[in-house]
């Protein structure tokens, strides 16, 4: 427990120059809009900003003009920590900007950032979401390079923890996505996926990982199609609204895949405010991620917090469970802690449920609970810390770090 502690405190203090520059949420299709276009400002409300520039006796600086092309830049240093990393320093780089005029395109964002971890994990990503005039296209980017050292702990909802071997290697995943706007909060769109890893060396021996097959380096190439429905006013902390993706991967020997499989990710959340008008918000997620055809590499297989946020499986270390299925609910209460929104509290309940190998099989559940705070850091685009401490089966537990909402 006195780690969780230490853990609110640092990244209490980590957290406090992560906004630079101020937003608000325009109250359809997600649109972040500069303040200073504005008539209404939500100012009972406080954040960390408020907090530091009270303690440090300095005024807010104010916007000289309403420009909707201007770039707003930002540096984050932070230290964050996971059961899998332990704690890590990282820094982050961000841009933000509208390619059109604010009140009918979104904001776009380019950002990079540095991470390195207790335990000698680097990861680079490079990510961007960029909304063209009149929101007619969506393009999002997820570049990221690894050099990870985990454990992996074999095939299947029955895998033990003390059949856990360490797996060292690099990994470039390049994923890239461009989404048409069909209607309405209606977009579809394709995309290109790879992920090659190289350097893989195990260390120890799992049986799973031996039978299944694991060589010194692995390329998944292909194409990805794209279907998505977002209604939610604010796509960072939602209230209320729907989310719906599916993507289906299609990956070839002829884009340099080493053999031909298929996944396909089904992924719905919904949001309810309740009770109604108030600061408080029912969250629930389904995520369903499914092998349908050919052998993935190992790696590429579904696996706890290897979703595309890393946040699926709070109670269990990154890694814990895999497989080429998995099934995946959460729900999440999140509440008000003082009327001015600086602190807030959740609660949480989840379950996993992986396929047994080979039989692909669903016979056990993994269920996971907890609880957590959340400190505002940007009243205007909602953005919290959430510090959360999480009990998963057979003892696992641990400390969850994120900035944002886990989803």
């Amino acid at each position: 427990m006195h780690r969780f502690l230490f853990a609110v405190i640092v990244c209490l203090l980590s957290a406090i120059p992560v906004i630079s520059q101020s937003a608000t949420v325009e109250e359809n299709s997600g649109i972040i809009i500069p303040d200073t276009l504005k008539n209404k400002t939500v100012t009972e409300e406080v954040d960390l900003v408020d907090i530091l520039r009270k303690v440090l006796k300095k005024e807010p600086k104010k916007d000289s003009a309403a420009d909707s092309r201007k770039v707003h830049y930002s540096l984050v240093p932070a230290i964050g920590y996971t059961l899998s990393t332990g704690f890590v320093g990282l820094a982050s780089a961000n841009a933000a900007f509208h390619l059109s005029e604010a009140t009918t395109t979104n904001l776009s964002s380019v950002s990079m950032s540095v991470n390195y971890s207790q335990y000698g994990q680097l990861t680079i990503p490079v990510q961007t979401n960029i909304w063209t005039k009149d929101n007619s296209y969506n393009i999002v980017t997820d570049w990221r390079y690894f050099k990870y050292p985990q454990d992996t702990y074999g095939l299947g909802g029955h895998s033990l923890e003390e059949n856990a071997s360490n797996l060292v290697y690099s990994h470039i995943r390049l994923h890239q996505l461009v989404l048409k706007k069909i209607s309405g909060s209606f977009y579809a769109g394709v995309g290109y996926m790879l992920d090659k890893r190289w350097k893989i060396q195990e260390e120890g021996e799992n049986a799973d990982v031996a039978t299944y097959g694991l060589p010194h380096k692995t390329m998944s190439s292909g194409l990805l199609f794209s279907a998505l429905f977002d209604n939610r006013k604010n796509s960072i902390n939602p209230e209320a609204g729907f989310y719906g993706n599916i993507r289906y991967r299609v990956n070839q020997k002829f884009l340099g895949s080493d053999s031909n499989w298929e996944s396909l990710v089904l992924e719905f959340r919904k949001y309810i405010n309740f009770p109604s008008g108030s600061k408080n918000t029912l969250a629930l997620w389904n995520l369903n991620w499914l092998t349908l055809s050919g052998k993935p590499p190992y790696l590429d297989l579904p696996s706890t917090s290897w979703d595309a946020t890393n946040n699926t499986g709070r109670g269990y270390i990154q890694g814990r469970f895999r497989s080429p299925q998995m099934l995946y609910v959460e729900s999440e209460y999140r509440f008000a802690l003082t009327q001015n929104g600086l602190l807030g509290g959740v609660v949480f309940a989840n379950a996993q449920s992986f396929s047994n190998w080979p039989s692909n099989r669903f016979d056990r559940i993994a269920p996971g609970a907890g609880l957590g705070l959340r400190l505002k850091v940007n009243k205007a685009s909602r953005t919290n810390v959430g510090i959360d401490y999480g009990f998963g089966a057979k003892g696992s537990r641990g400390v969850f770090v994120n900035l944002g909402e886990i989803f």
